[in-house]
């Protein structure tokens, strides 16, 4: 059972509504996400777009991960009965890690590489609760049993560099998921995996959402993916949303934006010499920057 009292169940657990994100340089400031609205629920929800896009921005202004030359702006951007915009950085110290986690893309660069990987889920553990390195070991060898991890004991005393690329990104679920949150965003979790190694991964997020009842914000490239993983998607281009859909609909989209997005992609059932190049149309983002 959590000990962390969980968002209202009614409501959503996050909602976002016009939240803009600026840095600022030198000698100009650029908008890098626009007006963006979407509400999160207890459901997977993909965030889908081209680099660029703000997905990752997005993810992170949620958490304020942002760096120092960033401002964030919003309506409303609340997570349950807590205002993450106006939130004391004591109060989303807090939410960070025990509330809300962040699996990053690649576990090269997220974890120490100089502390055993068991030792490292362990401290993220005791971060949230009083409890001996004992108890906190132990929570973490179920943890590393509960994502798929044979031989826990062994694999706790290992380092980074020992760990494969697989491995290593199930160590970053198991940190993040260890203090039991709420809400987990998940940025490319799966773009360095390989495809059996992938489907495990996925295997443990989906279980999570449909046992634990958590809400997932999943950032990706693969519209395949999406597709057939998540439940809603929400397609981005320049800091904003040009649609939001039902996945199991994404063939039904819209905006051409979207659709040059899937006429994209390679297919297995249709032979095509040449794949269409996306064209980008200036007015997408004036009618969005106009409110339409």
């Amino acid at each position: 059972m959590s000990l962390i009292p969980e968002a209202n169940d009614v409501g959503p657990l996050i909602e976002v509504q016009n939240l803009w994100v600026r840095y600022q340089m030198r000698y100009l400031s650029m908008d890098a996400v626009r007006g963006v609205s979407f509400s999160l629920g207890r459901e997977k929800l993909a965030i889908v777009g081209e680099s660029g896009s703000g997905k990752s921005t997005v993810g992170r202004a949620l958490l304020r991960l942002l760096s120092e030359n960033a401002s964030i702006a919003a309506d409303k951007m609340r997570f349950g009965d807590i205002d993450l915009l106006n939130a004391s950085e004591r109060k989303m110290q807090k939410v960070r890690g025990a509330r809300i986690s962040m699996i990053l893309q690649d576990p090269k660069y997220s974890l120490n590489p100089v502390i055993t990987v068991g030792e490292q889920i362990a401290e993220a553990y005791r971060v949230h609760y009083k409890v001996g390195r004992n108890d906190a070991r132990q929570r973490t060898l179920k943890m590393l049993e509960a994502v798929k991890i044979r031989s826990p004991e062994r694999v706790y005393d290992l380092y980074p560099h020992q760990v494969s690329g697989g491995m290593g990104q199930r160590v970053m679920i198991a940190m993040m998921l260890i203090a039991e949150p709420d809400v987990i965003i998940a940025d490319e979790p799966t773009s360095a995996l390989d495809v059996t190694v992938r489907l495990q991964v996925l295997a443990i997020l989906d279980d999570l959402v449909r046992e634990r009842g958590i809400g997932l914000i999943f950032i990706s490239h693969d519209l395949n993916l999406v597709r057939s993983f998540c439940d809603r998607v929400v397609i981005m281009y320049g800091g904003q949303v040009m649609e939001t859909i039902a996945a199991k609909d994404l063939d039904n989209v819209q905006h051409p934006y979207s659709r040059g997005l899937l006429n994209s992609l390679p297919s297995l059932d249709a032979r095509r010499d040449i794949l269409p190049v996306l064209s980008r149309d200036p007015e997408w983002m004036k009618l969005k920057e106009a409110g339409a």
